[in-house]
């Protein structure tokens, strides 16, 4: 991509970035009805549940390097909980800035290679976590939208999102499946891919590489339907336990309590939908519905607005920031990006 095709591109996503910013705002700001209350709620809350809520999304991240640590162990690489942890936070802000799941794919991957593992568990990390963590979500979003449904508060609008988000992972479990039991086709459909893409580039491609890295996929694949699924399973119902945990403590501490129904409820179709390409992190998307949802099965407007905004500045924005000062630590840690001599079959 040349340079004016680069500015073109930071052009409109910092455009598209202020669009959802913007429309975040001008939605949410009507269900604030009286500002005196929610400040109130804000002066009034339980600081021992706001720590709590606190501790479970470190917990929540710490269960994000059980499911990295996880999935370097099928391919026999050690990698410390604490170490995939942070290169889990630090990679996730790199994909808010940068190529989204692509670029949080890549930067995994460089810093798994930079931290020891092999090429194998590293491009299996590049791309693996975000499909289970799409799953798990699914699973409570089907849930939620159960009750939803029992309660007559499941919308039209509601209803059409989740089945476009389900028919979309349902393709991408096709296309796992057809890959698995198809793997010469895979494998050459992904050297003419890269082929193309390289000609588009105008790069120089030998197809060496690409067929490798297939190769090493489909090894590790063959590990993870072997049992080594489990831990990345559980990294993932960790991150998500933990992390609505994180949300009904903040309930807590505003002094509302939730049942678990109600909490599944308003929890797992937002954060479903801000899955979404093209929506960094969520931004609006998330917090809008999830307002809705709750707002709608008869929690105070007051009380909602002011958990879904500590929720979302708990479980978003602060492990944004800390993503991005992780960043230069990691590199100076693993010597930096660029600095990793290049191996055969590294193709990201």
């Amino acid at each position: 991509m040349n340079e004016p095709s680069r500015q073109a591109w930071r052009a409109f996503r910092d455009l598209l970035l202020l669009l959802l910013l913007g429309l975040g705002v001008y939605l949410i700001l009507p269900q604030i009805t009286t500002l005196e209350h929610s400040l109130q709620i804000i002066r009034g809350m339980i600081w021992w549940a706001v720590v709590l809520a606190v501790g479970a999304q470190v917990l929540s991240y710490v269960g994000s390097g059980v499911l990295l640590r996880a999935i370097a162990a099928t391919a026999g690489d050690r990698l410390s909980v604490t170490r995939a942890t942070l290169i889990t936070t630090a990679s996730y802000s790199v994909g808010l800035v940068a190529g989204g799941m692509v670029g949080s794919g890549a930067a995994t991957y460089r810093w798994m290679r930079a931290s020891g593992t092999g090429p194998e568990s590293a491009l299996l990390a590049g791309w693996l976590p975000a499909v289970i963590y799409d799953g798990a979500l699914l699973v409570v979003s089907i849930f939620g939208l159960l009750y939803l449904l029992i309660v007559h508060q499941l919308t039209a609008l509601q209803a059409l999102s989740f089945g476009l988000i389900l028919l979309i992972l349902g393709a991408l479990a096709a296309a796992i499946m057809w890959g698995t039991h198809h793997r010469s086709q895979l494998a050459s459909l992904a050297t003419r891919l890269a082929g193309r893409w390289a000609a588009l580039l105008r790069r120089p491609y030998s197809p060496g590489p690409t067929q490798t890295s297939i190769g090493r996929l489909f090894h590790a694949w063959d590990r993870l339907g072997g049992g080594g699924w489990r831990g990345p399973a559980l990294g993932a119902a960790l991150n998500t336990v933990f992390d609505m945990l994180t949300l009904y403590f903040i309930f807590i501490a505003a002094g509302h309590l939730v049942s678990l129904a109600v909490l599944l409820a308003g929890y797992g179709l937002p954060l479903l939908l801000g899955r979404a390409p093209l929506l960094p992190g969520g931004v609006g998307i998330v917090e809008t519905s999830m307002a809705a949802i709750y707002t709608g099965l008869g929690v105070p407007k007051e009380i909602v607005v002011v958990v879904v905004l500590i929720y979302r500045f708990i479980s978003f924005w602060l492990p944004t920031f800390a993503g991005f000062a992780l960043i230069p630590c990691l590199r100076h840690a693993t010597g930096g990006f660029d600095k990793e001599p290049a191996q055969e079959g590294d193709t990201l």
